[in-house]
């Protein structure tokens, strides 16, 4: 959040005011801090998805969300949780994950857009597709040693719980990068 502050005169007098503006301005750190913490356990404010085709953009969506980027809840089409029954689809679906972020221009929700492997950055997002046309996986980058090489990037998620693992060690038949651009 950012505070500016403006001069505003009236009669003669300089009024300081100060106004918050809102800014969804994304916190890496923070997203990867609670990455950190829940890696291997569920937060309990959050439905469990692993036995409903599993829980890796629920988890994402959580990093995202305590690393400050507010929800958006004003449709359907929306980037948001409640509860495990009222929620976005883009919330815990990968490719609606990725059609709502890439797509977003409101000033709530993820933006993202699609980068090469030497523009990402730590809380970036990875995708991943194994078989068929659809992206099945979604993990948190947590740690660079070295851009342009799967095996100095790590990564941490859920479903298959993972913490700092090399995204090398993956199997996957294509792969898609996600600035997150807040």
């Amino acid at each position: 959040m950012f505070i500016c502050t403006y001069i505003d005169i009236f009669e003669n007098i300089h009024i300081f005011k100060q106004i918050s503006i809102y800014v969804n301005m994304y916190n890496r750190k923070k997203a990867i801090d609670y990455a950190y913490a829940w890696w291997n356990k569920r937060n309990p404010m959050f439905y469990n998805f692993d036995k409903f085709g599993g829980d890796c953009t629920n988890f994402i969506s959580q990093c995202l969300y305590f690393g400050e980027i507010q929800m958006n809840t004003y449709s359907t089409n929306g980037w948001f949780y409640h509860n495990s029954y009222s929620r976005s689809p883009s919330w815990t679906g990968v490719e609606e994950f990725y059609n709502f972020a890439t797509n977003n221009k409101s000033n709530f929700g993820p933006k993202a857009k699609v980068v090469t492997i030497s523009e990402i950055e730590i809380g970036d997002i990875v995708q991943m597709k194994q078989t068929g046309n659809r992206y099945h996986h979604n993990l948190l980058i947590t740690k660079i040693t070295k851009k342009n090489s799967l095996s100095n990037i790590f990564v941490t998620c859920h479903t298959n719980d993972a913490k700092d693992k090399k995204l090398s060690d993956y199997y996957f038949n294509e792969i898609r990068f996600l600035k997150i651009l807040n």
